[in-house]
C-alpha cells in the first residue's frame, strides 16, 4: 500500500518538481530514512505511454502552461509562448533529455577568479570547487548508470551519424572524440536492461535503457515507504512563520481543489523557471520581493548555453536517426582559452532530429517550405547534423519575471522569460558553427546549412550558489542565504553554465544536498 503522509504532518521534507533534482534527492532521503513528500504539477506516466513518435511525444509531455518570451532574440518571435523545452510530468526532463553525462571542468567554477570581471556579464565564482564535487560526481554516474570508468560500461558503438562528423574532425586536427559517456546503459546495469538503438528517443526511452527519475528514482523512493509522489499538484505558495522559517507548501491538485502540506524543511526543484516564479509568487509581508530574495538575485542571471544546430547534406545515405540521438562528444573547443577571442569554451555534440521536428525547425515562422527546405527533406536520409553546446554568461536582467496582469490556470501571474545574448556568447556561436562546417567540408558534404535557433532545454541560474548573501540565492549546499530550511536542488542554483550538459551536475549536487541535509536532521538543526 503506498505510503500517505498526513497534509499536517510537519516532520516531512517537501520537495517541489521530480526531475533530475528532485527525483535524486527524494531517493537519496528516503535511503537514510527522511520521510518526504514530492509535489509535481505534471502527470504520472508509463512506459507504455512512451512512444518512438517525436511529435506525439511533445504534444504528450511537454510543459505548455502559458508562458511569455522575451528578450532580443530570433526566439521572441518564432516560439513567443514556448521559453524552454522542458517536461510536465513525474521524472520532468529526465523523460526528455539525450543522456549526455558531462563533468563541469575544473576551470569552470571559478571563471571569475580566471578572467576577471567582463563588462556586460555578472560572473561570479560558485562557492565549491571542482574537487569538492568530484566524489559526487563518481556517486552520480554510478547511480544513473554513465557509461565509462565509475561504471565500467563501455561507450555506445559510434552510429553513422557520428561516424561522418568524426571523420571531419578528425582531418582538421580535433583529437577528444567520445561516443560518451551517456547514461544510456550499453549492458545491463541497476536492473535496466541495454541500449536498442531504436532512434527518436530524445522524447523518452521506452526500453528504460536510459536512466530518468520516472521508472529509477521514483519508484524506489516510493518503495521505501518514505516517500509519497502526488502528480497532478501545482505549488503555488511557500509559507513561513514569524522567525522567518518555511513552514507549509500550499498546492492545487489536478481536481482544483486547493492543499496546505506541513514541511520541516522545502527543497525546491521545479527548473530554473518555476523554481523562482514560485519564490517571487511567496512574498509576505516579510519578504516583500519574494521569499530568499533580500540579494534581488532570485530569477536573475538566467543561462541557456549558447548553441547552435549545424547540418551537412552527405554524398551518400547517412540515417542519422539510427542510434541514440546525441551519439558523440567532440571536446577539444571545451578548454579555456581566450586566445580564440572569447572565454568559456563548447562541446560539439552529434545530434539528428527526426522528419517532423525538422520540418518545424527549419521554418519556425510557419511562413512556407520554399526550396532550401523541400531540398533538405527530400534528403533527410543524408543529412548529418551536430549541435554546439557553448559557455553562456550570465548576465543579470536575464531573467524571469512576474507578468503585472496576465495570470495562468491556477490564478498566479504568468512567467515572462527574457534573453539576451552577451556579445562573447555570440562569438561562441560563431566559432562553433565555423568549426562544425570545417569538419563537414573535411567530410565531403555537398551543402551545410544551418537550423534556426529552438527552445532550449539547457535552464540553469536563476538562484545561483555564492559565497556571499548579496550576491546570490543559495549557499555551497543549495540552502537560501535568507532562510534556513529552505532549499534549491535544481540547475537554477548554477552559478555558471559550462559548456557541457547540466543533468549530470543537478544530480551530483543532489546528492551532495541530501548528505548535507541528513546530516543536519541528525545535529537537530533542521
Amino acid at each position: 500500500m503506498a505510503t500517505r503522509f498526513d497534509y499536517d504532518d510537519d516532520s516531512v521534507v517537501v520537495i517541489i518538481g521530480s526531475g533530475a533534482g528532485g527525483g535524486t534527492l527524494a531517493q537519496a532521503l528516503a535511503k537514510k530514512g527522511i520521510d518526504s513528500v514530492v509535489l509535481e504539477a505534471g502527470k504520472r506516466y508509463q512506459m507504455n505511454d512512451i512512444e518512438n513518435d517525436e511529435w506525439e511525444m511533445f504534444k504528450k509531455i511537454s510543459w505548455l502552461d502559458e508562458r511569455i518570451t522575451a528578450g532580443p532574440r530570433q526566439l521572441t518571435e518564432t516560439f513567443p509562448g514556448l521559453p524552454a523545452w522542458i517536461v510536465k510530468g513525474v521524472g520532468g526532463s529526465t523523460i526528455h533529455w539525450a543522456g549526455v553525462s558531462l563533468r563541469f571542468q575544473p576551470h569552470e567554477f571559478k571563471l571569475h577568479s580566471e578572467i576577471g570581471d567582463l563588462e556586460g556579464a555578472n560572473l561570479l565564482d560558485w562557492p565549491i570547487s571542482y574537487e569538492d564535487l568530484e566524489p559526487y560526481y563518481v556517486k552520480a554516474e554510478r547511480h544513473m548508470g554513465v557509461t565509462g570508468e565509475s561504471t565500467g560500461m563501455p561507450y555506445h558503438q559510434w552510429n553513422n551519424n557520428f561516424k561522418v562528423l568524426a571523420a571531419g574532425a578528425e582531418r582538421i586536427g580535433y583529437k577528444q572524440l567520445r561516443s560518451g559517456p551517456m547514461a544510456i546503459n550499453t549492458e545491463e546495469y541497476d536492473e535496466r536492461g541495454r541500449c536498442m538503438q531504436a532512434g527518436f528517443c530524445m522524447q523518452g526511452c521506452r526500453f528504460g535503457a536510459k536512466w530518468s527519475t520516472m521508472y529509477a528514482d521514483i519508484p524506489r523512493a516510493e518503495a521505501s515507504g518514505h516517500c509519497e509522489v502526488r502528480p497532478r499538484s501545482m505549488a503555488l505558495k511557500i509559507e513561513h512563520d514569524d522567525q522567518g522559517r518555511a513552514t507549509a507548501v500550499v498546492y492545487v491538485d489536478g481536481d482544483g481543489n486547493q492543499h496546505r502540506q506541513r514541511a520541516r524543511a522545502v527543497c525546491l526543484a521545479g527548473n530554473s523557471i518555476e523554481s523562482p516564479r514560485l519564490l517571487l509568487n511567496s512574498h509576505s509581508s516579510m519578504f516583500p520581493d519574494g521569499l530568499a530574495n533580500s540579494s534581488g538575485q532570485v530569477g536573475r542571471n538566467y543561462m541557456t548555453h549558447a548553441t547552435s544546430c549545424i547540418f551537412g547534406v552527405m554524398p551518400k545515405p547517412v540515417h542519422m536517426h539510427r542510434g541514440t540521438t546525441f551519439a558523440g562528444i567532440i571536446s577539444d573547443e571545451a578548454r579555456l582559452d581566450p586566445s580564440r577571442g572569447f572565454v568559456g569554451g563548447y562541446t560539439l555534440e552529434v545530434m539528428s532530429l527526426g522528419v517532423p521536428f525538422f520540418a518545424k525547425f527549419m521554418d519556425p515562422t510557419n511562413a512556407g517550405w520554399g526550396r532550401d527546405i523541400t531540398t533538405a527533406l527530400d534528403k533527410y536520409d543524408h543529412l548529418s547534423g551536430v549541435w554546439i553546446c557553448g559557455e553562456d554568461l550570465p548576465m543579470e536582467d536575464n531573467g524571469i519575471t512576474l507578468h503585472d496582469t496576465k495570470k495562468d490556470q491556477y490564478g498566479l501571474p504568468v512567467p515572462v522569460v527574457y534573453k539576451g545574448d552577451h556579445p562573447n556568447d555570440a562569438k561562441v556561436r560563431r566559432h562553433g558553427e565555423q568549426q562544425a562546417r570545417r569538419c563537414y567540408e573535411a567530410a565531403g558534404a555537398e551543402r551545410i546549412f544551418k537550423v534556426p535557433d529552438f527552445p532550449t532545454s539547457h535552464n540553469v541560474g536563476t538562484n545561483r550558489m555564492s559565497a556571499r548573501p548579496e550576491d546570490g540565492v543559495v549557499n555551497q549546499w543549495g540552502q537560501t542565504h535568507d532562510i534556513d530550511n529552505l532549499f534549491v536542488s535544481d540547475g537554477s542554483q548554477f552559478t555558471s553554465s559550462g559548456a557541457e550538459n547540466p543533468t549530470l551536475t543537478i544530480v551530483a549536487l543532489a546528492l551532495r544536498q541530501a548528505d548535507h541535509i541528513a546530516e543536519r536532521m541528525q545535529r537537530q538543526e533542521l
